[in-house]
């Protein structure tokens, strides 16, 4: 959902990452992956405009980051 909101495509987001295309794919599937890798995705999204929300009860989600004024 948050690379999509961003409009990138997997290579785009594996190289902000660097990580290869396989492991956005894999993250995306839900298969396990080291936290240091899951860290550095996380990372990279934020630094693109991505906020991660705690779950509410509803569930954990993102969204864009809204621009300072």
């Amino acid at each position: 959902m948050a690379r999509a909101g961003l409009q990138l495509s997997v290579r785009e987001l594996a190289e902000m990452a660097r990580v290869s295309p396989t492991t956005i794919s894999k993250l995306e599937r839900g298969e396990a992956l080291y936290s240091r890798t899951v860290d550095a995705i996380r990372a990279a999204l934020e630094a693109a405009g991505i906020e991660f929300i705690p779950q509410n009860g509803d569930g954990f989600g993102v969204r864009l980051k809204t621009k300072p004024e």
